[in-house]
């Protein structure tokens, strides 16, 4: 007999992608899983602990904190070395996109765009080899937070991040609650939100030089960190440059502060998010 076990919310991958049309997108979708098996000698399709363990940790260390690349992309040119990879990626629009990496800091999808169907199937793959014998069919469900109000998608990376963090394009999809001398200001959220929508959040330290091209400004970025050396040139245009490194504390600070400058005889306490429940609060008095 056959026995369905299932978890939700088993995991959030936060992280980015190409899209043809939009460019480097940040984002953060819930995983729910469903695993189909027969019973083992302890009377289970496969133990909680154990789903956590290679389900989750397989999902985290192949696909969570990455740039994911649709590796059928027609304008997606690609080179692999034996530890980097570099990606020129062309946009409909004519735009390029470069991003060159350590190999561990990407993940080539099969598919010429990255969908919930296209990403499960590739997730799939890489799990069916790990499970045990007796699992004989997996269901993934990958979706977005169900979010009421403002909210933005940003890709970043943080250079002295001891973990993968430190990759140069990962992102999240983000939603944000600011109060103004203490009341809810919607208005201001929906602003913001649109300030950063599908943005890049660059540190100025980081930009290593701005050039241009077909009368364009390109912001090439770079830094090098624990896991290598990374570099990400972009059109300025989807770009917004911060003082410090990118981290939501500092997010929120920084969005706090410019909301001081816009607005100075109003007190603010600002809720960005990183990613699904968590984040930062910045406050300017």
């Amino acid at each position: 007999m056959t026995t369905t076990l299932f978890v939700n919310r088993l995991t959030v991958m936060d992280f980015s992608y190409l899209d043809p049309v939009a460019g480097l997108l940040g984002e953060s979708w819930l995983v729910d899983i469903e695993l189909d098996g027969s019973l083992d000698h302890q009377g289970m399709v496969l133990d909680f602990g154990e789903v956590k363990k290679q389900v989750k940790r397989c999902i985290d260390e192949e696909f969570d904190h990455r740039l994911l690349v649709p590796a059928r992309y027609p304008h997606c040119r690609i080179q692999q070395q034996e530890h980097r990879c570099d990606i020129q990626f062309q946009l409909a629009s004519g735009e390029t996109l470069l991003h060159s990496g350590p190999n561990n800091a990407i993940a080539l999808i099969p598919a010429e765009k990255i969908t919930e169907e296209s990403l499960i199937r590739a997730i799939i793959d890489k799990l069916r080899p790990q499970l045990p014998d007796n699992i004989q069919e997996l269901r993934l469900r990958l979706y977005a937070e169900p979010i009421e109000g403002a909210w933005y998608r940003y890709s970043h990376g943080l250079k002295h991040h001891a973990g993968n963090c430190q990759r140069i394009a990962h992102g999240h999809r983000s939603r944000i609650a600011i109060y103004r001398n203490g009341k809810r200001d919607r208005a201001l959220e929906s602003a913001w939100a649109d300030r950063w929508r599908d943005i890049y959040i660059g540190t100025h330290s980081d930009l290593q030089e701005s050039i241009q091209q077909q009368g364009q400004t390109l912001y090439r970025f770079g830094y090098t960190a624990n896991q290598g050396l990374f570099r990400l040139e972009l059109p300025s245009q989807r770009c917004y440059l911060i003082d410090n490194d990118s981290t939501v504390e500092n997010l929120a600070q920084h969005i706090a502060e410019v909301l001081k400058r816009e607005h100075p005889e109003d007190t603010f306490r600002v809720e960005a998010y990183e990613g699904v429940d968590k984040g930062a609060i910045g406050r300017s008095l």
